[in-house]
């Protein structure tokens, strides 16, 4: 069995508080995800606003294998901004509970709404457009006026019908249930949307499929309204490996295409977050380590590799001594019995301290303790910003780079952003190096606070973390880029 994938990350997803998409964006992620495989991507609402029409115009004219889809309403006007923006299809949804129906139609009446759809999917479809029929709020609605509405929908020459958990009230045991009767009772292709407001979104699109869903609707990264939609790389995971159910997707791109999302929708992904958040395949724990580093499957149910991710091994309070064996050797150092006990104790007690243990300690504590002195590749020689209520913050910075003074300006949003750019100019003929994470803590309160700033730095498949600590903001980024450099630069 190959179940189809409808993704809803570019209209449910949008609809997330505070994610705004230009069409320059939508279109990189309507890329992303036709690349990821997924069999039909919902770009918008073509009616919502002109921007919102010319994104799935554009991405309707792009090429992609998957169908477009833009999501409607049971009105003519929907169906033509869709069907005039060259979509594929519409998701027209009409109201199915009673309470959506007199919320949204006031004054109308069951048969009246089955009236209206009926004549609006002859529409589209006059219109030349495939059509996925869903009853809005389905959950909520009285099953048999729901059967009535698909029925109709049916006799309407539907292509596809949807029963949708709008507000995320139902358990996987009724998603199961209520799927086998639809498929039970419709030969066209039957799907399932589901919301996660209590936190059963995957279960109950698994259990929908169990059901016999056809096709199911989800978004990367679990984006969409309040609490979100069923998300992508937790439902096709599950259902691959854990129930044997086939999907087009392709897996090794579900982690590339969560990044993306999570860097143009400005929505942080949860570190604790399945599959895609970065504690996923992170280990600390010394004794889970020593065992991983012996055989990966005692602690992962899946290798990373599979989404397009590896495995990283962090210290901190729980580490043991095959983490620290295992990045001395990637350093090229070794110790004797004493020292590595000297080396596990200074780590354990920066842990202990409540302190995230970055690669820059970890690599200092190593050098300090086998007494290893090396060159540092970047020193900061001199940094002046200037930055007012009408200037543009500014910021030159002198740096030595293997032994050669370089002297670069940058501008930015704001002091650290302008003396971050600075630093980036000077690097550029030594090493294209990428700031991926960026962590302020204030440590002490106060406006004179110590801050503990952590970055993360890439340079090609290679991430390292470095702190910077100081009472100046700007310093302490400073501070924590540099290290971070010092073990990314040759």
């Amino acid at each position: 069995m190959t179940v189809r994938i409808l993704d809803t990350t570019l209209r449910d997803g949008e609809q997330t508080p505070g994610v705004s998409l230009s069409v320059e964006q939508k279109l990189m992620i309507a890329e992303a995800l036709d690349k990821m495989g997924v069999d039909i991507i919902e770009a918008g609402t073509a009616i919502a606003s002109e921007g919102e029409f010319q994104a799935i115009r554009v991405i309707s004219e792009a090429g992609l294998k998957a169908e477009i889809c833009s999501f409607g309403r049971i009105k003519f006007e929907d169906i033509d901004a869709a069907a005039d923006a060259g979509a594929d299809s519409i998701f027209m949804v009409a109201p199915s509970s009673d309470i959506h129906i007199s919320s949204k139609f006031p004054g109308k009446t069951r048969d009246e709404i089955v009236e209206m759809s009926v004549k609006a999917i002859e529409y589209a479809k006059e219109r030349g457009l495939i059509v996925e029929f869903g009853g809005e709020d389905a959950s909520r609605a009285d099953f048999e006026f729901l059967i009535k509405l698909y029925d109709s929908a049916v006799e309407a020459n539907a292509d596809r019908l949807t029963f949708t958990d709008t507000v995320g009230v139902f358990t996987p045991e009724k998603a199961f249930e209520t799927m086998q009767r639809l498929r039970e009772r419709y030969s066209i292709p039957v799907a399932f949307h589901g919301h996660d407001d209590f936190g059963l979104a995957t279960a109950n699109t698994v259990f929908a499929v169990k059901g016999g869903a056809d096709e199911i609707h989800v978004a990367v990264n679990g984006l969409g309204e309040r609490a979100g939609n069923a998300a992508l790389e937790e439902v096709v995971m599950a259902l691959e490996f854990l129930y044997g159910v086939k999907t087009k997707i392709n897996k090794q791109m579900i982690y590339p295409a969560s990044q993306l999302i999570e860097k143009l929708s400005r929505v942080k992904v949860p570190p604790n977050k399945p599959i895609v958040g970065d504690n996923a395949f992170t280990h600390e724990s010394g004794i889970h380590t020593s065992a991983l580093l012996k055989n990966s499957q005692t602690y992962e149910p899946i290798s990373p590799e599979i989404i397009g991710r590896k495995r990283l091994i962090v210290l901190g309070k729980h580490a043991g001594r095959a983490s620290v064996e295992m990045i001395m050797k990637e350093l090229g150092y070794k110790a004797t019995p004493e020292q590595m006990k000297e080396i596990l104790s200074r780590i354990k007690e920066v842990g202990d301290r409540g302190k995230r243990v970055t690669d820059a300690d970890i690599r200092t504590i190593i050098e300090t303790v086998l007494q290893i002195r090396k060159e540092r590749k970047v020193e900061l020689l001199d940094l002046s910003i200037v930055s007012g209520v009408n200037l543009m913050p500014t910021a030159s910075i002198k740096l030595k780079i293997n032994g050669k003074e370089v002297i670069e300006a940058g501008v930015g949003t704001g002091p650290v952003d302008a003396a971050i750019n600075a630093i980036k100019k000077a690097i550029k003929d030594f090493a294209d190096i990428e700031l991926v994470g960026y962590h302020v803590d204030a440590i002490t309160g106060g406006t004179d606070a110590l801050v503990d700033v952590i970055v993360q730095l890439k340079k090609e498949d290679k991430v390292v973390t470095a702190r910077g600590a100081r009472t100046d903001i700007v310093m302490a980024s400073i501070e924590a880029f540099i290290e971070g450099l010092n073990m990314l630069i040759d």
